[in-house]
């Protein structure tokens, strides 16, 4: 265990965090950091469509869901090259990359073009649909902006008015940009959308898959978590399969249509209780049944953060990152929420979220029933909380022994 430990801890977690640190990894992270308050907002309309059900004469607010959530692959469009820019200390040029990536993607969704000339968009392409897409212009868009960067018209020393040499020095790149979008799509008739989807599709399906949606969780949610590695590393991953995913549950909802896409955000907020690895029963105990007053301490100033599952306070200052003792029974479960949620998904005994609702700092009680739109979601809450508490708890009891012998210790050298 000292071994793997000490791998961990000087090799593979300082690799992991230089890879997240990268500026076309970091561009891709902060470009859906960014664009989530429309995901927030796309979720609010979720609560209140639950308003209409209680009151027929409440108005539809679905279309304030399709004009944020519905448009995340164009707003990414834009952010991924715009902050690949940024990145790469190209400011002066960040939004003439986004314009271009925006435009460079709308060509990739394959317009059509009517007999009387109109284009027509399939708007599905704008939302999550077409993320993956958005995610390959975006970066692609990226490149060129960053590899003509290095030859410029008219260099920093000239006369001329900075935003006038912006103009002319990013012709070039977004001609070029243009030039390829509109040979593949209009010349060469060549959907690159649904190519994109195709090549990726392995991927979706292996999120979907019991082994994907349980890997993932464990490893972006505990395991990496426990060596200090941000569960951002394996963000856009989980967010390339989980966006689509819940957007083809909702169009299937409406449609009349089975639901099946387990693999969601809000599948997973289901036994993220207090946060990755279900830590609110853990900071229960410390801040009311721990018999050292470091740990009570720690647990009763961690606790509010928690109850809204935000537990950076209790990985870091209980800590369970870097300690074997309670990152044990942060693995366990880490792998017990996903198996479980899998399997009584499957048989139906808790509905898949058919519903965009990524609030996911609301007290869990509250996110389960609006997440499964039924009261057997605060029944597994419970379920899921009790497993976690009798996890956690022998765990705890050895931990809170060891910490009240340091603080024997401590108190005597300090004498």
């Amino acid at each position: 265990m000292d071994k793997f430990m000490s791998w961990m801890t000087d090799s593979f977690a300082p690799k992991v965090n230089k890879i997240a640190k990268n500026a076309w990894v970091a561009s891709i992270q902060d470009a859906i950091l960014t664009a989530m308050p429309m995901i927030f907002i796309g979720s609010f309309a979720t609560i209140l469509s639950i308003v209409k059900d209680f009151w027929k004469g409440f108005p539809d607010l679905s279309m304030i869901s399709t004009f944020s959530f519905g448009l995340f692959s164009i707003f990414l469009a834009y952010l991924i090259p715009e902050s690949i820019m940024n990145h790469k200390g190209h400011k002066g040029v960040s939004k003439q990359a986004g314009l271009a990536g925006l435009a460079f993607f709308l060509m990739l969704v394959y317009p059509q073009i009517t007999a009387d000339g109109h284009i027509k968009f399939d708007l599905n392409t704008f939302g999550t649909g077409g993320m993956i897409a958005a995610l390959i212009a975006g970066l692609f868009v990226g490149f060129v902006m960053n590899l003509f960067s290095k030859w410029k018209f008219i260099g920093e020393d000239s006369p001329i008015p900075d935003f006038v040499a912006v103009w002319f020095n990013t012709l070039i790149p977004i001609i070029v940009i243009l030039l390829i979008g509109w040979i593949f799509t209009f010349e060469m008739n060549i959907n690159v959308y649904d190519v994109v989807n195709s090549i990726f599709s392995p991927l979706i399906h292996l999120g979907q898959s019991f082994w994907g949606f349980v890997l993932i969780f464990f490893l972006g949610f505990s395991f990496l978590y426990t060596f200090g590695i941000s569960s951002w590393v394996l963000y856009p991953v989980q967010t390339a399969i989980a966006l689509p995913a819940i957007a083809e549950n909702q169009a299937n909802f409406a449609a009349g249509k089975a639901v099946t896409n387990i693999f969601t955000v809000e599948t997973g907020s289901l036994f993220l209780i207090g946060g990755g690895g279900a830590t609110l029963a853990l900071c229960i105990m410390l801040a009311f049944m721990a018999k050292s007053q470091r740990l009570r301490m720690i647990g009763k100033a961690s606790l509010v953060p928690s109850i809204f599952n935000i537990n950076e306070p209790i990985v870091f200052g209980a800590p369970i990152a870097f300690n074997p003792i309670l990152m044990i029974p942060m693995w366990i479960n880490g792998l017990l929420g996903p198996i479980l949620t899998w399997f009584v998904m499957k048989i139906g005994l808790v509905p898949i979220p058919h519903e965009p609702f990524q609030l996911w700092y609301l007290p869990g009680p509250i996110q389960n029933w609006i997440i499964t739109a039924s009261f057997i979601g605060l029944i597994y809450f419970i379920v899921l909380f009790v497993l976690s508490w009798i996890v956690y708890y022998p765990f705890f009891k050895i931990y809170d022994k060891q910490a009240v012998k340091q603080d024997a210790e401590l108190a005597e050298e300090g004498e």
